[in-house]
């Protein structure tokens, strides 16, 4: 499946086969996937937690209101990122680049967000999001479905993962082989509303 079938076909599924076991190899491949991902200065914000304990996979399920792709789907991630990433040995993510390149990104690291303190949980989010998104066409494309998930309390996921307070909750991600075609694509807003050129109108 090339890049643009896969994005066409991509869709949310809401029930996974139960009974299917995701193999390693395919696991091992999307979890490679996901780390291609770009992020902010390349910092890297996106945790996975990888949800395998079953008696938490069903307090994820009870906090996201009983929604069946939960349960049924052969793996649960929850997104997560850090929104203090860029404080935590940021050279670490720039240690193959030429020193004059490490030098200039690291020096440049610090002023670039102490100078807009909203950035730190923009970029996480934004992080997370796009790893999120790298995951679910990954998965399509290694004949998985997938369905991104906002609808959940938040403070219940977080206290069951136990993430750190610096943390932040981007999307749960289960992933699973669906069972059941999606309906039709609903609808586009129409192109002229989608697409501006050059500014909106006053």
């Amino acid at each position: 499946m090339d890049t643009l079938e896969t994005i066409y076909e991509r869709r949310s599924i809401k029930l996974f086969d139960p009974t299917h076991s995701m193999p390693d190899e395919v696991y091992q491949k999307l979890i490679m996937a996901a780390r291609q991902a770009p992020s902010s200065y390349n910092l890297q914000h996106t945790r996975l937690v990888d949800v395998r304990d079953q008696k938490i996979k069903e307090a994820i399920s009870k906090a996201a209101y009983d929604q069946p792709q939960i349960l049924s789907a052969s793996v649960l991630f929850v997104i997560t990122a850090d929104i203090k990433a860029w404080t935590k040995n940021p050279h670490r993510c720039w240690q193959n680049a030429p020193q004059d390149v490490q030098d200039f990104i690291l020096k440049s690291i610090p002023g670039f967000h102490k100078a807009r303190p909203y950035i730190e949980r923009d970029e996480a989010i934004r992080s997370g999001a796009l790893t999120a998104m790298t995951m679910m066409l990954a998965a399509k494309s290694l004949g998985y479905d997938s369905c991104p998930m906002i609808g959940f309390d938040e403070a219940e996921v977080r206290r069951l993962i136990r993430l750190p307070d610096d943390h932040v909750v981007v999307m749960l991600l289960p992933i699973g082989k669906g069972v059941k075609p999606p309906l039709p694509k609903p609808g586009f807003i129409p192109m002229q509303e989608f697409l501006i050129t050059d500014s909106f109108s006053n």
